[in-house]
């Protein structure tokens, strides 16, 4: 099972190396492996205003501005649902018009829309990554690391023409409240574009389109040489394309900085089991096992191997666990909740689909479990 560890709903995790890098490592870069990218590689757009915007901006917001200021107006727009009407929604990772356009978005997409209308508000603007562990999530045979963005709107440092006038305000478009012992690290612009051109990356990648990852993952180290995730992303493309001596390149470079990333060790360990270096690759497994002993997935995938032999109860044991260190996860839920079925657990049944349902990434995954929760009151299933 090869992990890329990616920026797919939102943010950033364990994203800066500690040591130098170089500025521009050419060297892990190999175009000629690669055909040239069917969409333009740029950062060009991700700021970029539709007309669409400016009218919205001009009329809507501008109305707002002389009662409220412009920090409260443009927050007012965005968080009343009689305005904008946004909508979380993790399947693609949207530029500011795509996202203006679609009223959706994951929470980077929405912090990107943001920043873009108060760029051309005169607001001062700061990223920050939040924190609270690991999160992942899974597609096919690729486990995505999962992080969160949101931003602040105004000026922070204190020493501003905006001191006296309005206080800033922390835009989010998730759960942060700042109470679970959350982690809020400034970042800047370059690392939200690398974090954008990753995302899409990975994103180019589960959809098996190879080449535009390559290439959005190559512009998203370009653009932040010292953003770590990004080389994991690159890794992994190149072993999705069996560039195995590639890949193998990548994973050590992201070991040189960082020795005992995870990420970086796990898609190394398949990688050299891969190149046939098998005594190598049992070391760093039996390493990565001392480092990390329950790696993400591992009581689920446990709990799948159980389903798949009839053993419900085992399975309902194993999905538990993971719930209960992942309970964001909406498969973990699902998955418990298929076990209770099969054991006649009903009402277990029906609430772990609802949990999935509150925790689905889109609408498409929210109305998928509705639909089997759906199919079991109509059965008559109490």
């Amino acid at each position: 099972m090869q992990r890329l560890s990616a920026l797919f709903l939102c943010a950033m995790l364990a994203a800066c190396a500690t040591g130098p890098i170089p500025e521009k490592p050419q060297h892990l870069f190999h175009d000629a492996l690669f055909s040239a990218p069917s969409e333009r590689i740029s950062p060009d757009q991700i700021f970029a205003l539709s007309d669409e915007m400016r009218f919205y901006l001009d009329n809507d917001i501008a109305r707002k501005i002389h009662a409220d200021g412009k920090i409260m107006a443009l927050v007012n727009v965005l968080n009343k649902k009689a305005q904008l009407k946004l909508t979380y929604d993790a399947t693609k990772t949207r530029n500011a018009a795509e996202a203006f356009q679609a009223r959706s978005g994951n929470c980077l997409s929405l912090a990107i829309m943001t920043a873009a209308f108060a760029r051309q508000m005169g607001l001062p603007i700061q990223f920050h990554s939040v924190t609270i562990g690991e999160v992942w999530d899974r597609k096919d045979n690729i486990d995505f690391l999962i992080g969160h963005v949101n931003l602040t709107l105004g000026e922070t440092g204190g020493s501003s023409a905006f001191v006296g006038q309005e206080s800033p305000k922390i835009i989010d478009f998730g759960a942060y409240d700042g109470t679970r012992g959350e982690r809020m690290e400034d970042v800047g612009e370059d690392i939200i574009v690398a974090m954008y051109m990753n995302n899409r990356a990975a994103e180019s990648l589960a959809n098996g389109n190879l080449d535009n990852a390559y290439w959005w993952a190559r512009a998203a180290i370009e653009r932040a040489p010292a953003f770590l995730i990004a080389y994991n992303t690159l890794g992994v493309i190149y072993s999705g394309h069996h560039n195995l001596p590639e890949a193998e390149q990548v994973f050590q470079h992201v070991l040189e900085q960082e020795p005992e990333n995870g990420l970086a060790m796990s898609n190394e360990v398949h990688v050299l089991n891969g190149l046939g270096r098998a005594k190598e690759s049992e070391m760093l497994a039996r390493r990565l096992a001392e480092i990390q002993p329950y790696p993400p997935y591992f009581f689920f995938n446990r709990g799948l191997d159980a389903m798949r032999t009839g053993d419900y109860r085992t399975a309902r044991t194993q999905f538990t666990k993971e719930v209960n260190r992942a309970s964001y996860n909406h498969q973990f839920h699902f998955w418990l909740a298929l076990a209770d079925f099969y054991l006649g657990n009903i009402d277990e049944t029906r609430k772990q689909l609802i949990i999935a349902m509150e925790n689905s990434p889109n609408s498409t995954q929210h109305d998928l479990y509705a639909a089997k929760l759906q199919s079991i009151r109509s059965h008559g299933v109490h």
